[in-house]
């Protein structure tokens, strides 16, 4: 004899019943620190950080060691400065202090040997890879990112903008480099494998300019400045590197607004293979100019 279910258990049992009992519940969404909170004193601790960058790249060839003592005791204070206005801050300066100190442990001006070469890979691969890590491992949050954005369609915008900076780096790169007397600032390539070797300098500086300057110090920078103030703070840092590489003389005067422009187009494009396409495409004249620079009866295809 079946025992009768009062209505309203009957109503529970079949509510329980529509509820899959076998599937689990979703896990929660990976941790993404976003913007941390504002504060108006970040600023200080950042420009300093920017102020070390300056003196361990851009003074390092003048002042040698002292360059690099005093850019890092201005390193040192600035990220321990950035503890008084907030832990975050604090982290995320650190990290990006790890980085330049990576950096800054070899000298980065242009040279094309062998192992000098594979030094340098080295080196600027960890820059990237131990911040990276560090943020992770340590503190738990995925601020460092690589957007790839898969599947999103360049705009007609961006598409013309590829476009321009073929043509702006084919009238002003042969200019800067040849009547400045920049070229002179990387070594002489004549040989095969002496070009080869600049083509993946060139190349591979150029893809880690974007992993560092914009997908780990802009961003890191973005959660508690405001875009423009963490873009002329990157900026300041990006061309203090790209002043020791050898874009010395005039230089700054072209790279400055690079790096301003770069860091701008991610924040719209949020797309890391749009941002090295338009810098590769740069690279690709900067390669094209040295080697004729230094050999002028080859590639004659340059206005200046």
């Amino acid at each position: 004899m079946r025992e009768r279910v009062p209505p309203w258990q009957a109503e529970g049992m079949a509510s329980d019943a529509a509820v899959p009992r076998s599937i689990p519940p979703a896990p929660a969404p990976a941790a993404d620190a976003g913007t941390a909170p504002r504060n108006p004193w970040a600023l200080a601790p950042a420009l300093g950080v920017a102020a070390s960058a300056v003196l361990l790249f851009g003074f390092r060839q003048t002042f040698g060691f002292a360059a690099i003592a005093g850019g890092g005791a201005v390193l040192a204070v600035s990220v321990a400065a950035a503890l008084l206005v907030g832990r975050q801050l604090f982290q995320d300066l650190l990290l990006i202090a790890i980085g330049l100190a990576i950096v800054a442990s070899i000298s980065v001006e242009a040279n094309l040997d062998y192992p000098n070469m594979a030094l340098f890979g080295t080196v600027l691969t960890l820059s990237v890879l131990v911040p990276w890590l560090l943020e992770r491992r340590v503190f738990h949050r995925r601020t460092i990112q690589f957007p790839i954005r898969q599947g999103h369609r360049w705009t007609t915008l961006e598409k013309v903008w590829l476009v321009a900076a073929v043509v702006l780096a084919w009238l002003i790169l042969p200019n800067y480099f040849i009547n400045s007397g920049a070229y002179r600032n990387w070594p002489s390539v004549e040989a095969p494998d002496e070009i080869a070797r600049l083509f993946v300098g060139v190349n591979v500086v150029g893809i880690w300019d974007e992993l560092f300057f914009i997908c780990t110090v802009f961003t890191l920078l973005r959660r508690h400045l405001p875009d423009w103030h963490a873009i002329p703070v990157q900026a300041i840092i990006f061309v203090s590197f790209l002043w020791e590489l050898g874009y010395r003389e005039w230089g700054p005067l072209l790279t400055i607004p690079f790096a301003i422009v770069q860091a701008f187009l991610f924040t719209r494009t949020r797309s890391l293979p749009y941002v090295v396409s338009v810098h590769l495409l740069f690279d690709l004249f900067v390669f094209l100019v040295l080697v004729h620079a230094h050999n002028p009866d080859f590639l004659p295809i340059f206005l200046y």
